[in-house]
């Protein structure tokens, strides 16, 4: 079985960044924070002007590795499968999943759920119990 570990300080401190920052966009922008989103309205056609907006969070996004490896001096711990054919499924699984929830799990679970969105405890409800049931699945039942 894989270890995965335990970093309380590091991920109070993400849920805290991602929370401020969620709370910082919907207060200037009053856009919700939700990832699928802000990548599919980089494509055009456009309909607001904040192209801008979306530009530097999702350069946010792609910098924040870079950043924590400099800042540390150690790298991010990551697995990810090698298998080229499953990383394609589960990117269109997970495309497929965004466009038919209305959203992600950032959508829903940080913003929706701050809300008080009872569609988005259902979409985060139906996440979680995915997840759950796929990590036992890969790591308990196939042994992977």
């Amino acid at each position: 079985m894989i270890a995965t570990e335990f970093t309380p300080y590091a991920s109070i401190v993400g849920g805290i960044l991602i929370g401020c920052s969620a709370v910082l966009l919907m207060a200037f922008t009053g856009r919700i924070a939700g990832v699928s989103g802000f990548i599919s309205r980089l494509l055009p056609p456009y309909t607001d002007n904040l192209i801008f907006v979306r530009l530097t969070f999702v350069a946010g996004l792609l910098a924040a590795v870079p950043l924590y490896t400099f800042v540390t001096g150690s790298a991010v711990a990551h697995t990810v499968t090698e298998i080229t054919e499953l990383l394609i499924a589960g990117g269109l699984l997970v495309g497929f999943g965004s466009v038919t929830g209305s959203g992600c799990t950032s959508g829903h679970g940080v913003c929706g759920l701050a809300r008080l969105s009872l569609r988005s405890l259902a979409a985060t409800a139906t996440f979680m119990t995915t997840a759950i049931a796929t990590v036992f699945t890969v790591r308990h039942i196939l042994g992977v």
